[in-house]
């Protein structure tokens, strides 16, 4: 892990950090054969630098020299001990639900839990921060998401904490309209296009035209699983992930291999397996849970995607414009106690969560 910037060496590598940026894709419904969400949808045609390693050489990575005229200094092996212990103690840990552009709404959740300062800059010190992934779309400014949570990652490395994200499906979505556009493909019922899907479920032309070469290149490198700290981390409520390997790592590998070879019907499955939902809501739900907790570790899964008040059936559709929105005030628990939801539903007037873990309850 990257330490605190001092003095000379460490302050010039930490701003260094803070200036760096790294170089350079909708939910189906029932004709495609998954459990629909209204906001999602699926359109038929017929009718989207490698970050440095940063690694700075800890004192048991220098080398030993053992010159006669070297100065030498006695250490106390006590206190060696507890500087490991406090280089190496983790920082809290927190989740960030489903963003989807709303990028003032995310700064003021990030500084009312310390994260950020009032100047949008890394104030957690050694925390850690996950995002769970669909920074665009939808929301005035997904770019602008993309851009925050890029530069929060090096300036939480520099001061010895971490900002990581995971892979959403509307950054398969993106990925998908700008590399591919109108090249049809397979949709399972017929012809379709990830440029009309994007449209469809919130594309917003201002962020294409901002699009560049090192956005598309973060979000084909982002991870689709982690576990921390016994929490495994999703972003889509399905089993799907099951489908591209048996660990965390043959299936983040999968994924980017997938993105890489560039098949346009290839990355389309793999959009549509990410938009499936709702597997641990009904009967069976916990089991489901259980099924990716035994392949992949950890005691809780932490998911975004399906908005809360879908998961507790209190919204029926997005069409019924004066139907109530039942007023999300934190993560859904549920399957047993075994899931925890964190998409409160920014879309749709709801609250954009930050979270952390562990629960207070």
């Amino acid at each position: 892990m990257t330490q605190g910037a001092g003095q000379g060496p460490e302050a010039e590598r930490a701003a260094t950090l803070r200036d760096f940026r790294v170089p350079a894709y909708v939910h189906e419904t029932g004709p495609y054969g998954d459990t629909t969400h209204p906001g999602d949808v699926a359109v038929p045609v017929e009718e989207a630098a490698e970050h440095p390693d940063g690694y700075t050489p800890t004192r048991r990575d220098l080398p030993v020299i053992n010159r006669g005229d070297t100065l030498q200094v006695p250490v106390d092996p006590a206190s060696l001990a507890a500087q490991d212990r406090e280089e190496g103690a983790a920082g809290p840990l927190f989740v960030v639900g489903d963003v989807h552009g709303y990028l003032d709404e995310l700064l003021a959740a990030l500084q009312e839990r310390g994260l950020i300062d009032s100047a949008g800059n890394w104030s957690a010190g050694t925390a850690r921060l996950w995002f769970l992934g669909d920074f665009t779309d939808r929301g005035p400014d997904g770019i602008g998401v993309i851009d925050l949570v890029m530069r929060l990652s090096a300036e939480a490395a520099a001061a010895g904490g971490y900002c990581k994200a995971l892979m959403g499906n509307h950054e398969l979505l993106l990925l998908g309209a700008k590399r591919f556009s109108d090249t049809p493909v397979n949709s399972g019922a017929g012809t379709a296009t990830f440029q009309a899907a994007w449209l469809l479920n919130g594309g917003q032309k201002t962020d294409m035209d901002r699009l560049q070469d090192h956005h598309l290149q973060w979000m084909a490198r982002l991870d689709a699983v982690e576990e921390v700290d016994g929490y495994l981390l999703v972003h889509s409520d399905t089993t799907a992930y099951l489908d591209y390997g048996d660990s965390i790592e043959a299936v983040n590998d999968t994924v980017r291999e997938t993105l890489t070879r560039n098949d346009a019907d290839e990355c389309w499955d793999l959009f549509r397996k990410f938009t499936k939902r709702f597997s641990f809501r009904d009967e069976g739900g916990a089991d489901a849970v259980r099924s990716l907790l035994d392949t992949y570790g950890g005691t809780r899964i932490v998911h975004g995607h399906s908005p809360i008040p879908y998961l507790l059936g209190e919204v029926g559709s997005e069409e019924n414009e004066e139907e109530p929105r039942p007023l999300v005030e934190g993560p859904h628990i549920y399957a047993d106690g075994l899931a925890i939801a964190m998409d409160g539903g920014v879309t749709m007037a709801g609250k954009l969560l930050v979270q952390q873990l562990p629960l207070e309850n």
